[in-house]
Parts: structure tokens; sequence; C-alpha cells
């Protein structure tokens, strides 16, 4: 390859369309200057070797005869171009691989956004397709020291989930009686809305000082 066609290659690859067949094509091209300037050193080599630097004229000042004059200025000419066409081939890598690797982020980056968007959609859709707890009951009061105070309900909090009560099977009171009878001792979960916010509770009902196993009233909700 002469500096010729180096320079008339630097603009390519395309900005933006670089493909690894690209890249490959300039590594094949680097990996045969690379070859020629090997070639041009050997040359060298073979004529006594003469490097790059070494004097071509003897200490008297005439063209050395223990030499091919025209080989050796032939290759170190050609070396020099050599070496030129090979700095800008490796430009051209160097350029290539980081359009490359940007391209790469570029897509890594839309795919990770896309897929954020569609959990973000899907996850809305199911939002959407599901109705909010609806409460079925409502603490009225609560008597200081009792298990429900301790449990941590408060006066106004609407009851979506009671043991094994919820919305769907609550008919009335007794159900929610029958639970905490056959539940003396044991914990319950308790599902409440408190201003807007759903809350989780442990309540054991458990004999105590005042009334029944709970110390709180609680009354139903119309539906």
């Amino acid at each position: 390859m002469s500096e010729g066609e180096a320079r008339q290659g630097e603009g390519s690859p395309q900005a933006g369309g670089v493909t690894v067949s690209d890249i490959q094509e300039l590594i094949r091209r680097k990996e045969e200057i690379e070859a020629q300037i090997k070639a041009n050193y050997d040359v060298l080599e073979s004529q006594k070797g003469v490097g790059m630097n070494e004097p071509l004229v003897d200490c008297e000042g005439y063209p050395r005869s223990d030499v091919d004059l025209y080989q050796v200025r032939t290759a170190r000419h050609n070396i020099v171009c050599l070496q030129n066409d090979h700095k800008a081939v490796m430009k051209q890598v160097e350029e290539a691989l980081h359009q490359l690797h940007a391209r790469d982020k570029e897509k890594q980056a839309r795919d990770m956004a896309e897929a954020h968007e569609e959990a973000m959609s899907r996850n809305l859709g199911q939002s959407e397709g599901r109705s909010p707890p609806q409460a079925f009951a409502k603490v009225n009061s609560i008597s200081p020291g009792s298990p429900a105070s301790i449990a941590g309900l408060q006066v106004d909090d609407e009851i979506v989930e009671f043991g094994s009560v919820n919305t769907q099977n609550f008919q009335s009171l007794h159900n929610i009686s029958s639970v905490v009878q056959h539940s003396e001792g044991k914990p319950l979960n308790v599902t409440v809305i408190r201003r807007g916010e759903k809350h989780q509770l442990r309540l054991v009902p458990t004999r105590w000082a005042g009334k029944g196993l709970l110390g709180c009233n609680i009354i139903p909700l119309q539906r």
C-alpha cells in the first residue's frame, strides 16, 4: 500500500456506520503493512546489516562498494512510507473501535430504557387491573391497655383483613367474633387502611382486665 492510498482511506469507514467487518478489514491492512515493513527491513539486514541510519559512504566520502546502494535507499524509502501508512491505519482502527464501542453503549442504554418502560407499562396495567382493597369494618373505639391497643389499632382504622375474614367472605361481625374466639392466645394478621395508607398489624386475642378478648369496638361499613 502506498502512502497516498492510506490517506485516501482515512475517511473510511463512515462515522456511525462502522461494523465488525470494517474493523477486521482494517486489521488485515495493518498486518499487511507490517509484513511489508518487515520485508524491507530484511532487505537492509541482507545488505551487511545496514539499518535506517548507517552512512552509505566510506571514511573517505566515496559510496560504499560493499552494499547495493539502490536496494538500501529503496528499502529505506519504502519503510518510511509504510510506517506513515501504518500510523494512519492504526488511527482508523482506534476510531472505528471507539465508534463501535460508543454505538454498543447507546444500544445497551436504549435497550435498558425500553425494557424499563415496558416493565413500567406492565406494572401500571396490572395496577389498573387490580381494584384497591375494600374495607368491610371500622374501629369505633379502643380501650387503653387492651390487646387491640397493644397491637397498634387506632380509632377510625378501616379493616380490610382480619385473620381469615376479608371483603369477599365478610357477612357480619359474627365472622370476626368467631375468628377471635378460636384464636385466643394466637396472633392474627390484621390489615387496615389508615389515612389512605395500608398497615399490617399482629393482634393476639387475650384475656385482660377489661371485657372481651380485644378491648375494642368494631362496626361494619356500608357496602
